[in-house]
Protein backbone atom coordinates (compact mmCIF):
# COMPACT_ATOMS: atom_id res chain seq x y z
CA UNK A 1 0.00 0.00 0.00
CA UNK A 2 3.30 1.81 0.38
CA UNK A 3 3.97 3.58 -2.69
CA UNK A 4 7.01 6.05 -2.31
CA UNK A 5 7.01 7.74 -5.53
CA UNK A 6 3.64 9.13 -4.18
CA UNK A 7 3.56 10.84 -0.71
CA UNK A 8 -0.12 11.14 -0.68
CA UNK A 9 -0.36 7.40 -0.08
CA UNK A 10 2.16 6.81 2.50
CA UNK A 11 -0.09 6.17 5.50
CA UNK A 12 2.33 8.06 7.49
CA UNK A 13 1.57 11.50 5.55
CA UNK A 14 -2.26 10.68 6.37
CA UNK A 15 -1.67 10.61 10.01
CA UNK A 16 1.34 12.74 9.90
CA UNK A 17 2.12 16.64 10.51
CA UNK A 18 -0.78 19.13 9.54
CA UNK A 19 -0.46 20.98 6.43
CA UNK A 20 0.04 24.61 6.37
CA UNK A 21 -3.54 25.50 5.74
CA UNK A 22 -4.41 22.91 8.44
CA UNK A 23 -2.24 25.04 10.59
CA UNK A 24 -3.84 28.63 9.74
CA UNK A 25 -6.53 27.42 10.19
CA UNK A 26 -6.08 26.20 13.64
CA UNK A 27 -4.40 29.06 14.57
CA UNK A 28 -7.54 31.64 13.54
CA UNK A 29 -9.35 29.16 15.95
CA UNK A 30 -7.09 29.12 18.61
CA UNK A 31 -7.45 33.27 17.94
CA UNK A 32 -10.54 32.90 17.79
CA UNK A 33 -10.88 31.40 21.05
CA UNK A 34 -8.36 33.33 22.81
CA UNK A 35 -10.49 36.61 21.81
CA UNK A 36 -13.71 34.85 22.52
CA UNK A 37 -12.31 34.23 26.70
CA UNK A 38 -10.58 37.51 26.85
CA UNK A 39 -13.94 39.11 25.92
CA UNK A 40 -15.92 36.74 28.44
CA UNK A 41 -12.78 37.54 31.19
CA UNK A 42 -12.75 41.79 30.46
CA UNK A 43 -16.80 40.88 30.61
CA UNK A 44 -16.41 39.46 33.86
CA UNK A 45 -14.26 41.94 34.94
CA UNK A 46 -16.32 44.32 34.19
CA UNK A 47 -18.95 43.20 35.91
CA UNK A 48 -17.01 42.78 39.15
CA UNK A 49 -15.69 45.99 39.00
CA UNK A 50 -19.45 47.18 38.66
CA UNK A 51 -20.47 45.49 41.63
CA UNK A 52 -17.33 46.91 43.51
CA UNK A 53 -18.20 50.48 43.06
CA UNK A 54 -22.21 49.06 43.99
CA UNK A 55 -20.22 47.56 47.43
CA UNK A 56 -18.25 50.23 48.16
CA UNK A 57 -21.17 53.00 47.56
CA UNK A 58 -23.03 50.85 50.27
CA UNK A 59 -20.38 50.36 52.41
CA UNK A 60 -19.80 54.59 52.31
CA UNK A 61 -23.88 55.13 52.96
CA UNK A 62 -23.72 52.43 55.78
CA UNK A 63 -20.72 54.24 57.20
CA UNK A 64 -22.52 57.47 57.02
CA UNK A 65 -25.96 56.16 58.27
CA UNK A 66 -24.15 54.56 61.28
CA UNK A 67 -22.13 58.21 62.18
CA UNK A 68 -25.60 60.29 61.68
CA UNK A 69 -26.82 57.38 64.36
CA UNK A 70 -24.30 57.77 66.70
CA UNK A 71 -25.00 61.71 66.40
CA UNK A 72 -28.42 61.44 66.86
CA UNK A 73 -28.35 59.14 69.70
CA UNK A 74 -25.55 61.05 71.51
CA UNK A 75 -27.91 64.35 70.71
CA UNK A 76 -31.06 62.53 72.08
CA UNK A 77 -28.81 61.40 74.98
CA UNK A 78 -28.23 64.79 76.07
CA UNK A 79 -31.16 66.33 75.28
CA UNK A 80 -33.20 63.80 77.69
CA UNK A 81 -30.48 64.84 80.42
CA UNK A 82 -30.59 68.41 80.03
CA UNK A 83 -34.75 67.93 80.29
CA UNK A 84 -34.57 65.42 83.27
CA UNK A 85 -33.15 67.98 84.78
CA UNK A 86 -35.49 70.82 83.75
CA UNK A 87 -38.06 69.06 84.50
CA UNK A 88 -36.96 68.32 87.88
CA UNK A 89 -36.32 71.79 88.75
CA UNK A 90 -39.64 72.97 87.17
CA UNK A 91 -41.40 70.63 90.02
CA UNK A 92 -39.41 72.46 92.45
CA UNK A 93 -40.48 75.86 91.88
CA UNK A 94 -43.73 75.78 93.76
CA UNK A 95 -42.06 74.85 96.86
CA UNK A 96 -39.71 77.84 96.51
CA UNK A 97 -42.75 79.81 95.95
CA UNK A 98 -44.11 78.27 98.94
CA UNK A 99 -40.91 79.17 101.01
CA UNK A 100 -40.80 82.46 99.43
CA UNK A 101 -44.52 83.28 100.61
CA UNK A 102 -44.00 81.56 104.59
CA UNK A 103 -40.96 83.79 104.56
CA UNK A 104 -42.66 87.02 103.25
CA UNK A 105 -45.37 87.01 106.36
CA UNK A 106 -44.00 89.27 108.76
CA UNK A 107 -46.09 88.52 111.57
CA UNK A 108 -46.89 84.90 110.85
CA UNK A 109 -47.72 83.31 114.65
CA UNK A 110 -46.13 79.61 114.86
CA UNK A 111 -48.92 77.72 114.32
CA UNK A 112 -49.10 79.11 110.84
CA UNK A 113 -45.41 78.68 110.45
CA UNK A 114 -45.72 75.31 111.26
CA UNK A 115 -48.67 75.00 108.76
CA UNK A 116 -46.68 76.19 106.10
CA UNK A 117 -43.34 74.23 106.45
CA UNK A 118 -45.97 71.31 106.55
CA UNK A 119 -47.95 71.82 103.46
CA UNK A 120 -44.23 72.89 101.59
CA UNK A 121 -42.91 69.54 103.13
CA UNK A 122 -45.78 67.72 101.52
CA UNK A 123 -45.31 69.92 98.13
CA UNK A 124 -41.55 68.70 98.02
CA UNK A 125 -42.31 64.89 99.02
CA UNK A 126 -45.09 64.97 96.08
CA UNK A 127 -42.36 66.44 93.64
CA UNK A 128 -39.51 64.32 94.63
CA UNK A 129 -42.35 61.44 94.07
CA UNK A 130 -43.14 62.60 90.45
CA UNK A 131 -39.66 62.08 89.68
CA UNK A 132 -39.41 58.56 91.62
CA UNK A 133 -37.36 59.70 94.58
CA UNK A 134 -39.13 57.45 97.06
CA UNK A 135 -38.23 57.14 100.86
CA UNK A 136 -36.54 54.52 102.50
CA UNK A 137 -37.70 54.70 106.27
CA UNK A 138 -38.16 51.29 107.62
CA UNK A 139 -40.52 50.73 110.75
CA UNK A 140 -38.83 49.26 113.81
CA UNK A 141 -38.92 45.67 113.62
CA UNK A 142 -37.87 45.38 109.93
CA UNK A 143 -35.30 43.25 109.17
CA UNK A 144 -31.88 44.96 108.29
CA UNK A 145 -31.47 45.64 104.63
CA UNK A 146 -27.34 46.28 103.87
CA UNK A 147 -28.38 47.46 100.07
CA UNK A 148 -30.96 50.18 101.45
CA UNK A 149 -29.92 50.62 105.15
CA UNK A 150 -26.59 51.80 107.05
CA UNK A 151 -26.33 50.46 110.64
CA UNK A 152 -24.89 53.45 112.24
CA UNK A 153 -24.85 51.72 115.85
CA UNK A 154 -25.92 48.51 117.59
CA UNK A 155 -27.78 48.20 120.61
CA UNK A 156 -29.34 45.19 122.83
CA UNK A 157 -32.82 44.93 122.72
CA UNK A 158 -34.37 42.49 124.48
CA UNK A 159 -37.27 41.22 122.77
CA UNK A 160 -36.37 41.95 119.48
CA UNK A 161 -34.67 39.41 116.87
CA UNK A 162 -31.32 40.50 116.25
CA UNK A 163 -30.33 42.29 112.89
CA UNK A 164 -33.48 44.05 113.11
CA UNK A 165 -33.94 47.83 113.03
CA UNK A 166 -34.64 49.80 116.61
CA UNK A 167 -34.95 52.89 115.29
CA UNK A 168 -34.20 55.69 112.02
CA UNK A 169 -32.21 58.45 112.54
CA UNK A 170 -32.01 60.05 109.26
CA UNK A 171 -34.33 58.42 105.92
CA UNK A 172 -32.65 57.23 103.23
CA UNK A 173 -33.91 57.66 99.24
CA UNK A 174 -34.03 55.79 96.23
CA UNK A 175 -34.30 57.26 92.90
CA UNK A 176 -35.44 54.89 90.14
CA UNK A 177 -34.84 51.84 92.56
CA UNK A 178 -31.28 52.85 92.85
CA UNK A 179 -30.28 53.57 96.11
CA UNK A 180 -29.24 57.39 96.55
CA UNK A 181 -28.65 57.33 99.91
CA UNK A 182 -29.18 54.89 102.78
CA UNK A 183 -31.39 55.05 105.32
CA UNK A 184 -29.07 55.38 109.02
CA UNK A 185 -30.53 53.20 111.16
CA UNK A 186 -29.63 51.61 114.80
CA UNK A 187 -29.66 47.79 114.49
CA UNK A 188 -30.69 45.39 117.50
CA UNK A 189 -27.93 43.37 118.69
CA UNK A 190 -28.16 39.15 119.12
CA UNK A 191 -29.02 38.77 123.19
Amino acid sequence: MSDPKNPEMNPQNLQGAPSPEELEAAQFANEADAQGELAQVQAELAALQAKNAELADQYLRAQADVQNARRRADDDVSKARKFAVESFAESLLPVTDSLEAGLAIQDATPEQIREGAEATLRQLKSALERHKVIEIAPAAGTKFDPHQHQAISVVPTPGQEPNTIVGVLQKGYTIAERVLRPALVTVSSAG
